[in-house]
């Protein structure tokens, strides 16, 4: 199944969390998704950088869609281990992710997050995405 960059706008317009945030994905397939945010004042925490929570979930949905574009629509994160490697400022952050392996039920893929104004690399993760239904999903 070939999935397109507005199949994937779709998915992401259905999640009610990531249209809270603002989020939009500008790039998708061939083992390859790309999300932005622009960052708002409820997206910092008290220093003024963005939340390490908001970068997480930044990491976790491009894993995820990444994943998705190799193993389809019915994906879930299994896991996956983040470096946050210097604040974020914004206003605009930029998630990409690659995938690195797949096969059978799962994909293993790497995310970078990058502060698009100022191109400082801000987190680097690795994580698993399994297809819906497997043992990593409960």
């Amino acid at each position: 199944m070939d999935l397109t960059l507005d199949d994937a706008r779709s998915v992401l317009a259905a999640q009610p969390f990531s249209a809270l945030l603002g989020t939009r994905i500008t790039a998708f397939g061939d083992g390859t998704a790309t999300l932005e945010l622009e960052m708002k004042d409820e997206h910092r925490q008290q220093f003024g950088y963005a939340h390490g929570g908001v970068i997480a979930y930044l990491v976790d949905n491009a894993l995820t869609f990444a994943g998705g574009s190799r193993l389809g629509p019915q994906v879930l994160t299994a896991g996956y281990t983040i470096d946050l490697v210097a604040p974020a400022r914004g206003p605009l952050l930029r998630a990409d992710a690659t995938v690195v392996s797949a096969s059978g039920r799962r994909a293993v893929c790497r995310a970078e997050v990058r502060d698009v104004s100022s191109d400082v690399l801000c987190a680097v993760a690795q994580g698993t995405i399994a297809l819906a239904g497997s043992k990593a999903d409960g």
